[in-house]
């Protein structure tokens, strides 16, 4: 396993972690405010196996607001925090930016490296167009498990997000909105562009038939543009959060895409809106695990059960 971690803050901009035997950077977290028609919100990008290839895609020309990894909200009560244009049933997507809101960084309760661990804990205030508060986030970003002998390493992503309205907050979907399998929102990833026809994997099921299922977890495996060979990332429910809808929750399913491009996102509002109280809090919690090369299902099965909640 690896040593400690190398991080790196630099203050109104990001933080960078490293992996100080091989040299090479994780990830970059970035939360500087950008582009307004874009939604801004903070992000990971670009992040890297530990060979040193990139396994994100930052603004590309077919969706600018698509940047690394980052969470969303697509719809929420009539605005757009995911950027770009909005859904609208029976007018498809439409420019309409009195609707693109932002989520904001607000400040951070602790960034540090130790053990082999980096922690960055932030609070984040999410609004709509005119800038009132609608919500609060508390979001904890941990990466663990880095091991350059097998060529892996995960973060966990935790999210608690409070209603700061006076009325509940509706998080939806284009799909709750009337747009078939497109219901994208909450944590998003997008791939580099040479993972376009990449495989996607679940614990039952192959291929785009995954789209709008439940399961605890999905890979998407490409190969890379530039160098030789794969990678594999693999996103996970944690225990607690609802990926089956058994314990009468809100139940998530996976929104995924390997054409026109790379995507993934265990959303939290795929075919129903989720309905946050005044005063309440939506908490999630997911793992991404990044691997270099092609992984079967019996490899993120092993890698799971060796690597426990």
């Amino acid at each position: 396993m690896s040593g400690a971690l190398r991080l790196v803050h630099t203050h109104g901009d990001r933080i960078t972690v490293s992996e100080p035997a091989t040299g090479v950077e994780l990830f970059a977290y970035v939360y500087r405010p950008e582009a307004a028609w874009e939604a801004p919100k903070p992000y990971l990008h670009p992040v890297r196996t530990l060979a040193g290839a990139v396994v994100t895609d930052y603004r590309p020309n077919d969706h600018r607001w698509h940047k690394g990894l980052s969470l969303t909200a697509s719809h929420l009560s009539g605005a757009n925090l995911w950027g770009g244009n909005t859904y609208v049933h029976g007018q498809g997507y439409l420019e309409l930016p009195e609707r693109v809101g932002s989520m904001r960084h607000a400040g951070f309760d602790g960034v540090r490296a130790a053990d082999g661990r980096a922690v960055i804990a932030e609070r984040l205030t999410w609004h709509p167009y005119d800038g009132e508060v609608w919500a609060a986030e508390e979001r904890r970003i941990e990466v663990h498990d880095v091991d350059p002998r097998a060529g892996t390493w995960a973060l966990t992503w935790t999210s608690a997000v409070t209603n700061r309205r006076a009325e509940p907050l509706r998080l939806g979907s284009p799909t709750t909105a009337g747009r078939e399998l497109a219901g994208y929102t909450g944590l998003f990833w997008r791939g580099p562009r040479s993972f376009r026809g990449g495989r996607i994997l679940g614990p039952e099921g192959e291929g785009t038939e995954l789209m709008g299922t439940k399961a605890p977890w999905l890979a998407f495996s490409g190969e890379h543009d530039g160098r030789d060979g794969h990678a594999t990332l693999v996103f996970a429910h944690a225990p607690e959060n609802d990926h089956v809808g058994a314990r009468g929750g809100h139940p998530a399913h996976w929104f995924v895409r390997a054409e026109p491009f790379a995507a993934v996102a265990p959303s939290w509002a795929f075919f129903d809106e989720l309905e946050l109280a005044p005063g309440a809090t939506l908490r999630r919690r997911y793992r991404v695990v990044v691997a270099d090369g092609a992984w079967d299902r019996e490899d993120v099965a092993r890698y799971l059960e060796a690597h426990p909640w």
